[in-house]
C-alpha cells in the first residue's frame, strides 16, 4: 500500500495524464474492525466502537459518486474531486477521469491504477461511457 508520506518510487510518472501509475496488484487497502465488522479507510480507532483491533483488507474498487464537484484552485486547469462510497461500505476522496461536466453523482467507478502524484489520491474511472449526444 502506498503511504503519502513514504519516500518510495513504487510507480512512474505518466506526463501525458499527470498520475502515477502504480502496479494493479496493490489495489486500495482499506480496515475493517474485528470487534464490529465496520469498514473505514485510514483510520487509527474504530469510528463506531473505538475499537483499535483493525485488519487490513483489499478493496475490489467498485464505487459509486456520492459527491462530485470542479476545483480550479492551485492548478493549470480544472480538476475532479468527489467522494466515492465503495462496495465494501467506506467512502474515500479520490479523482475520477473523464469529461469534467459527465461525472454526476450517482455513477458507478472502477478504481484505476492510478494515484494523484502531488495529493496521493487513489484515480476512478466512469464504467460506462457518458452519452456524448449531450456534448
Amino acid at each position: 500500500m502506498f503511504h503519502p508520506g513514504s519516500r518510495t518510487t513504487a510507480g512512474v510518472l505518466d506526463a501525458e495524464t499527470a498520475t502515477t501509475t502504480k502496479p494493479a496488484e496493490e489495489g486500495l487497502h482499506y480496515q475493517r474492525c474485528r470487534w464490529c465488522g465496520t469498514t473505514m479507510f485510514h483510520r487509527l480507532l474504530c469510528p463506531v466502537c473505538a475499537g483499535s483491533d483493525l485488519r487490513t483488507e483489499r478493496s475490489a474498487g467498485l464505487g459509486v459518486v456520492r459527491h462530485a464537484t470542479i476545483v480550479q484552485r492551485n492548478t493549470p486547469t480544472a480538476r475532479n474531486v468527489s467522494l466515492v462510497e465503495l462496495a465494501e461500505g467506506f467512502t474515500v476522496r479520490g479523482r475520477v477521469q473523464g469529461p469534467l461536466i459527465a461525472i454526476r453523482v450517482g455513477d458507478r467507478v472502477q478504481l484505476t491504477t492510478a494515484a494523484d502524484p502531488v495529493r496521493r489520491e487513489p484515480v476512478f474511472k466512469l464504467c460506462e461511457e457518458p452519452y456524448s449526444g449531450w456534448f
